[in-house]
């Protein structure tokens, strides 16, 4: 077994990965950039190490000095979590050549998956269904033109590397198609520094479907069972659930059965998540391998009762999987929403600033991933995600309701947050009935407004921060019942409230 591992990661997953380790003996080294020095994982790790300046490519991105902190701290291995480096080859490769245990897949199959044309190309030869488009880059604009012709519009310009939805245009005619080639070519060029990119049939309303997959050095792999992704705003996940409702039993074997040919014909280790596109009439295409854990793990490990964090880090100290295909289940219904550090009322922008105040709800089938506590500092320099709330129910409907209640009570002040809007979304009638596709929120949320109460409430926690000065102002302990009882004397006067 791993005796120490090094977190190459912040936020929430650094104290996810944590606990994990923790519970397995494992000691852990924290590392971290100058401004988050006071934050939780920081605090929560057997030890620390500061890596660099805020921005990402002087500290979180820098693979030659986590590289070498590893070594003089003496971990065996570094677990990369999701974003930053977690599925760089280059990264993976130098730390095999240190001698460092990679909490992931080897170095040649994340090159595979992570070049989706490659990865097309691999899965047509084996005969997995992929979405009908290229199988190479495109160069010249005939290259382009001449899939258009095959598969007609719309079409889909995609960035080779990458995802988040870099470089990625929609192509509804041939007018616009000259256009979208450059502007994807000019992004994907910017965000993963290659701006190969290519084109496929743009799928109308799909569901996104991915399988949580585990496979270990001896070649044995099990899928976890699925999780619908539908609810996506520019492209980025915010709601997550399983099971989906768009599945049968016959149609969830077939696409588990198919995510295991998946990870075997890219020679793929540890955890992994293979993503499917799920058209109206059931057909469903190969779209990409997430090679790393998923930001939405929870609700799989709430369903079927299996710790992947855990799996991971067995499977990386060279164990087999205990896990038999046959022996696992789903049981019930569990929903993840993602809560964010943006601004809903001015177009999501991000809202960096302190935490006056935190209360985490709590109660049956209730989760809180986070990496967030009253008094910390929500930094401009980094993804904005605050948390993770995540419920479980019996039933779909069960969850669906404990999950409004759990974010009606969950209280952050100090900074504007999505969860008024995760709330109107779960709320909507096309939600409860299961109607979720990726095109949810622009269809059903584009004139989104929020609702009085909630725009009173910031105001009036606005008000509360503004009238207290460095020397009044105090933290708050979770065990408060009330905001307005534990911030102490305020007033509103003079903001025009």
């Amino acid at each position: 077994m791993i005796s120490k591992v090094l977190i190459a990661n912040r936020g929430e997953i650094a104290v996810r990965i944590i606990r994990a380790c923790k519970e397995l003996g494992i000691l852990t080294v924290a590392v971290y950039s100058t401004i988050d020095k006071p934050s939780l994982w920081v605090q929560l790790a057997d030890e620390s190490v500061c890596i660099g300046e805020p921005p990402p490519g002087q500290s979180y991105l820098n693979m030659d000095l986590i590289i070498e902190t590893a070594k003089r701290v003496g971990a065996e291995a570094i677990h990369p979590g999701y974003g930053f480096l977690a599925e760089n080859p280059d990264f993976a490769q130098k730390c095999e050549e240190a001698s460092i245990i990679f909490v992931g897949p080897s170095s040649k199959a994340l090159r595979l998956v992570g070049d989706k044309v490659a990865a097309r190309q691999t899965m047509w030869k084996t005969g997995i269904p992929i979405i009908p488009g290229m199988l190479a880059v495109g160069k010249g604009i005939e290259d382009f033109q001449a899939i258009t012709a095959q598969v007609g519009y719309p079409v889909l310009v995609k960035a080779s590397l990458g995802g988040g939805g870099k470089g990625m245009r929609i192509v509804k005619n041939e007018k616009e198609l000259g256009d979208a080639i450059a502007a994807g070519r000019r992004e994907a060029k910017s965000a993963f520094g290659d701006e190969s990119i290519y084109l496929e049939k743009y799928i109308e309303e799909p569901r996104h479907v991915e399988f949580q997959v585990l496979a270990d050095k001896f070649g044995n792999i099990v899928h976890l069972f699925e999780r619908e992704c539908s609810i996506q705003r520019r492209y980025q996940k915010i709601i997550e659930e399983t099971p989906s409702k768009a599945l049968t039993d016959e149609l969830r074997n077939r696409m588990g059965e198919l995510a295991k040919r998946v990870i075997k014909a890219a020679e793929y280790t540890n955890a992994g998540t293979v993503e499917f596109l799920l058209d109206r009439d059931k057909n469903f295409f190969f779209l990409e391998v997430n090679a790393r854990i998923q930001v939405e793990h929870p609700i799989t490990e709430l369903t079927v009762g299996v710790d992947l964090v855990r799996q991971q880090l067995l499977i990386a100290s060279g164990e087999k999987l205990a896990l038999r295909q046959e022996e696992i289940s789903q049981r019930g219904h569990a929903i993840e929403a993602r809560i964010y550090a943006e601004d809903p009322t001015h177009d999501f922008l991000p809202s960096p600033g302190k935490i006056h105040w935190l209360k985490e709800p709590q109660g049956p089938g209730v989760r809180v991933d986070s990496g967030i506590y009253s008094g910390c500092e929500v930094t401009p320099h980094y993804d904005p995600i605050l948390s993770k709330l995540i419920v479980w129910g019996e039933t779909r409907e069960l969850a669906r309701r404990r999950l409004i209640q759990a974010l009606k009570g969950y209280v952050i002040l100090g900074i504007r947050t999505t969860v008024g809007f995760l709330i109107d979304v779960i709320e909507h009638p096309k939600f409860v009935e299961g109607e979720t596709y990726t095109n949810f929120i622009s269809k059903n949320m584009g004139t989104w407004k929020p609702k009085d109460d909630a725009l009173e409430g910031a105001l009036i926690a606005a008000a509360i921060v503004s009238s207290q000065t460095p020397t009044t102002a105090k933290v708050v302990t979770a065990q408060a019942t009330s905001p307005w009882q534990e911030l102490g004397e305020w007033e509103m006067g003079g903001h025009g409230v």
